[in-house]
């Protein structure tokens, strides 16, 4: 009997943190025991292994005298989850010599049943992606988690259904193939949104959220109740290209860190909808060990905040730091994770609680209107670009035969020739950029000219809004997507004019 040492690995926010496996066995009374800061699923382990040894053909080891001892190293790190069981089990195996072989740069990942079987785990392809960057060259995966697995790159990956079917594979008896690698043009699936084109009246409104999707830009729908602003807001997605390869694999990491994967890729940018009592480390993210909350889990897509003045004023103000710097950091006792959040903040909300607004009939007390105002700060107005007025529904147009707006097809295609003006831009001026929304004062500086007339202009306009250093610039990256949907590469008079209509100085 000696040591034996295998891998697995856990995440650590979203970075992968590699995990030694030891098994020493000595002799003497039974024991089994796990150290190295396991959680309560990480203890109950014992008993699963031992079950799923014994069923799957070998001698248990509680039918043994003998005293087991597994070491999860780093022993320092708290570790979480089930998905060390298979690399135990293994490290156990070799340990008593029904396996000899090294597994230096194997990983073993997968919880085992009592039967034997290999269970689907969590945060699994976040785990592979990162596995060749830390000398990983070989993975053993569960079957159950195969098509999220086909994603990854640069890794051998085999996937097995039971313990027993991979001792076999490991001692050479029945010699696995390993999975091959998914091209990305048989992934990427059609759309399923809501299309602009069922949507009567709002032209407006469609025009703003064609600006927002085209640059990035945050933007608050107001209007009162049944004006469409939620249907706005669902079909919003339908403008947005589908995710590149890239940002699909960032994205379904994240997904599959935080245990909402729910089907094997997402191409779509995703769309989350948090009601309006959502707790504050529900929208940014928390716990012990920091999880990743609803404004990551919409990171490259949508965060739709329906009834935003309902929502905690806390959540609110939460969101100034990652609306402005695209991510977000969950410092606590034990260390700090930074989660990415580049998403785009739709948010509706009704002009005053019971929702008709001065001059249609507002039975609100004044006291009632200026506390339900003060729920949104100066501050978050202003990192909000595109503010708009949903008017009353057009009875006539509801009963039209026929819809004359354009289809989200159409659309999506300008969207998708502004957004390749915004790359080509950034990339001439070697700048690291997305969208214009992301552009620093000093993107600005460099990307942005403007005519004397369209400069004094804005001073102008400034002045007399009394814009903010922030909203200033915020008007600019506006006026810049407008004209990108142009197809100009420099601001108009008429380009800033219809960005400073979109912009709101106060509530």
């Amino acid at each position: 009997m000696s040591i034996a040492k295998t891998h697995s690995a856990q995440l650590i926010g979203l970075s992968m943190e590699p995990v030694s496996v030891e098994v020493d066995i000595s002799p003497g009374l039974h024991s089994f025991s796990i150290v190295g800061l396991g959680d309560r699923a990480v203890e109950e382990a014992k008993d699963r292994i031992s079950a799923a040894i014994k069923n799957s053909g070998y001698v248990s080891p509680k039918q043994k005298n003998q005293k087991v001892v597994i070491s999860l190293a780093p022993a320092d790190v708290r570790k979480e989850g089930p998905s060390f069981d298979v690399a135990m089990a293994i490290a156990y195996f070799c340990s008593t010599g029904d396996l000899s072989l090294e597994l230096e740069d194997t990983l073993l990942l997968g919880e085992l049943s009592l039967e034997g079987k290999i269970r689907k785990v969590s945060g699994l392809l976040p785990l592979l992606c990162q596995a060749a960057d830390h000398g990983f060259s070989t993975a053993f995966i569960p079957y159950e988690n195969i098509h999220e697995a086909s994603l990854a790159q640069n890794l051998t990956i085999f996937a097995v259904s039971s313990l027993g079917e991979l001792v076999l594979h490991l001692s050479g008896k029945k010699i696995l193939t390993p999975i091959s690698p998914r091209q990305w043009s048989n992934v990427i699936e059609p759309y399923s949104d809501i299309d602009m084109q069922t949507i009567r009246g709002n032209e407006t409104a469609k025009r703003g959220l064609e600006i927002a999707a085209a640059g990035a830009h945050n933007t608050i729908m107001c209007g009162q109740p049944g004006t469409g602003k939620t249907m706005l807001a669902h079909s919003f997605r339908s403008l947005l290209p589908h995710l590149s390869y890239e940002q699909a694999l960032e994205v379904t990491c994240i997904h599959s860190a935080a245990r909402t994967l729910r089907s094997e890729i997402i191409t779509y940018p995703p769309f989350r909808s948090p009601h309006h009592t959502a707790s504050y480390p529900s929208i940014v993210g928390g716990g012990a060990i920091p999880k990743p909350g609803e404004i990551t889990l919409a990171h490259r897509g949508i965060l739709f905040l329906d009834e935003f003045t309902e929502f905690s004023r806390d959540v609110i103000e939460a969101l100034r730091q990652p609306l402005e710097d695209r991510h977000i950091t969950i410092s606590r006792a034990r260390g700090a994770v930074t989660f990415p959040a580049q998403c785009i903040l739709i948010a509706s909300m009704n002009p005053c609680p019971c929702g008709k607004g001065q001059g249609m009939g507002c039975i609100c007390p004044s006291y009632q209107v200026e506390k339900y105002r003060r729920k949104i700060s100066g501050p978050i107005i202003d990192r909000i670009d595109i503010w708009l007025n949903i008017n009353k529904v057009d009875y006539e147009k509801l009963s039209a035969a026929q819809s004359s707006s354009e289809s989200s097809h159409l659309i999506r295609t300008r969207i998708i020739k502004a957004r390749q003006r915004q790359r080509a831009r950034f990339t001439r001026h070697a700048i690291e950029k997305y969208f214009n929304s992301e552009m620093s004062a000093g993107d600005i500086e460099k990307c942005i000219i403007l005519e004397k007339d369209v400069r004094e202009l804005l001073t102008t306009s400034a002045q007399r809004l009394e814009l903010s250093g922030r909203g200033f610039h915020r008007v600019l990256k506006v006026a810049q997507t407008i004209a990108d949907l142009a197809g100009n590469d420099l601001i108009t008079k008429e380009n800033l004019l219809e960005a400073l209509q979109y912009r709101q100085k106060t509530l």
